[in-house]
């Protein structure tokens, strides 16, 4: 695609702005830095546990409705294969807020933890927290390429780059300010962000609309005019596997520190809870965008446009179906704001990608380490990690270009082993270091023997309904969820048993490596921290993240 001057222009702009509000923000950060008394890697990493309900909504949505949200909703619903059937990502993502204010987001935050693996640490000990903690690290790192690589193609379409160049000017911007001023950088950003995706979003769709080369969207809806209907179908054979997919991309999403690390660093308990119900509610407006641009996508005649025929299918380009949409329906003013807020999406995803992953890095791995190291030392630690992660996130990119690749990485490894173990920690008692061993053993053991067609791993573990398509085995039944129900009860039983066992004194407490007998016993300094996070809640509410003074 030629070089489009004035959406060049604009990401320049977009870019600079960001850039600004990073700097901005990181010099609020050093003065909070200074005036705390939580110490400097809580204002780092959590801004202090001072983030508003307005700044948390803005935070929390916009980590999640990156560039991918936007244009893989779209790109479902246009693809005839599929469908909006499949292209249910802003509900699966509200669900899983709902799910996360309502049970998750009270415990975690009550007991004022910096990262989603301090309860582990609480109960099973550094070494086998440190240990654990490698999923949820690997998880985030294999989420940078996946919002780097829908950021670097917005900004090809207007520069004509390399993808490879134009990745890495993204991802050089993200770093920057995140390394700057840690998540006070990547909160207020992320309202500039969400504010221009929002608008853009919602002022690109009316345009898409009013174009006259499409059928109404309630007959295509149904009926095959230009390709299949864009509503989808979902055969019987299909069901299982929607509803496992359904699964990994809501519940799942709850065992990925981004989420953990906007109610951590929300001001109160109920102000947490209140950022995840109203988010709930904004995914589903900002979804709605994408759908109608894919809708009317599919009930488009391309030879009415200047894109002409073949369609953006049949030629291999339904991934870019958005973009291409906005650039041959809208006027031009449009489609420069509508690529604006993919960019914006994706840079916003893409930060907070990097802080989690640092965040986990630095406190429950790297103190594994170095047990004395000072607030300084971690302090410098979290600004190398950031930029580590960083360059190993868009190294990444140059192994598979496909979104889809790191997606289902991530998100498998979160949902089959990290969820169970989450869940565990927080509400079941007997759980223990013997069972959240054997709980990672299985849903590892289990996730590579299902295979994954992606990757080339063969299926050896055939769950019934497994048929064999073009000389590969495709699974039909919810293996992915089957995992993750393995691993749920192989905690629990291993727990049980491996207290039993030495409650009952049949085997000698010297065997005990994880100390089952004594975890019930109170932490003095759990209770400690606990208690100066509760008095220091009110005061926190008090002080709005919102101020205006340099």
């Amino acid at each position: 695609m030629a070089l489009h001057i004035p959406g060049l222009i604009m990401m320049v702009v977009f870019y600079l702005l960001v850039l600004g509000i990073g700097i901005w923000a990181s010099v609020k950060s050093k003065k909070m830095e200074k005036n705390t008394l939580s110490g400097q890697i809580e204002v780092s990493l959590l801004a202090n546990r001072r983030v508003s309900l307005a700044v948390g909504v803005f935070t929390m949505t916009a980590t999640w409705v990156g560039g991918a949200f936007i244009i893989g909703v779209a790109e479902s619903v246009y693809d005839p294969t599929k469908g909006l059937i499949w292209a249910l990502i802003p509900l699966q993502m509200s669900l899983s807020f709902i799910i996360g204010g309502l049970f998750f987001a009270k415990p975690m935050r009550d007991k004022n933890y910096v990262t989603m693996m301090d309860p582990f640490q609480r109960k099973y000990g550094k070494i086998l927290t440190g240990f654990l903690a490698i999923v949820p690290f690997i998880s985030e790192v294999m989420w940078v390429p996946v919002t780097l690589i829908s950021l670097g193609v917005t900004v090809s379409i207007f520069s004509d780059l390399p993808l490879s160049l134009c990745i890495w000017i993204s991802a050089v911007v993200a770093i920057f300010y995140t390394v700057l001023g840690g998540l006070y950088s990547v909160a207020f950003t992320d309202v500039i962000q969400l504010s221009l995706v929002f608008c853009s979003l919602w002022l690109c769709a009316p345009f898409v609309l009013a174009s006259d080369v499409y059928t109404d969207l309630s007959k295509t809806a149904f009926n095959h005019t230009y390709q299949a209907p864009w509503l989808g179908r979902l055969e019987s054979h299909e069901v299982w596997r929607w509803i496992d997919n359904f699964l990994a991309m809501s519940v799942g999403n709850l065992a990925f520190q981004d989420f953990h690390q906007r109610t951590l660093s929300s001001s109160s308990t109920s102000t947490a809870r209140m950022i995840c119900f109203i988010a709930a509610g904004v995914v589903i407006v900002l979804g709605i965008p994408p759908v109608l641009i894919g809708a009317t996508a599919a009930s488009t005649d391309w030879n009415l446009t200047s894109y002409g025929s073949p369609s953006p299918y049949e030629r291999g380009e339904a991934a870019m179906v958005l973009p291409i949409m906005l650039l041959h329906l809208t006027p031009t003013a449009i489609f420069v704001v509508g690529m604006g807020a993919i960019a914006g999406a994706a840079m916003s995803s893409t930060d907070s990608c990097l802080l989690a992953a640092t965040s986990i890095f630095t406190t429950n791995i790297y103190k594994l380490i170095r047990h004395q190291a000072s607030d300084k030392e971690l302090q410098w630690v979290i600004r190398l990690s950031i930029v580590v992660v960083g360059l190993v996130g868009t190294s990444l990119t140059y192994l598979d270009s496909s979104i889809l690749a790191f997606w289902i990485l991530s998100s498998d490894l979160t949902y089959t082993i990290m969820l169970p173990q989450l869940i565990c920690i927080l509400f079941i008692r007997v759980s223990n270091g013997y069972g959240a061993i054997a709980g990672y053993i299985v849903a590892f053991v289990m996730r590579v023997l299902c295979g994954e067609p992606v990757f080339s791993l063969p299926v050896i573990l055939h769950f019934p309904g497994c048929t064999l398509e073009d000389g590969v085995y495709i699974q039909r039944s919810p293996f992915k969820s089957i995992c993750m129900l393995s691993a749920l009860v192989s905690i629990l039983l291993f727990s049980y048993v491996a207290s039993l066992l030495f409650n009952k004194e049949i085997l000698p407490e010297r065997w005990d490596v994880f100390n089952v007998k004594s975890q019930a016993a109170p932490s003095p300094a759990g209770g400690t921290r606990e208690d100066e996070g509760e008095e220091a809640d009110v005061k926190r509410e008090n002080e709005p993240m919102l101020d205006t003074d340099c």
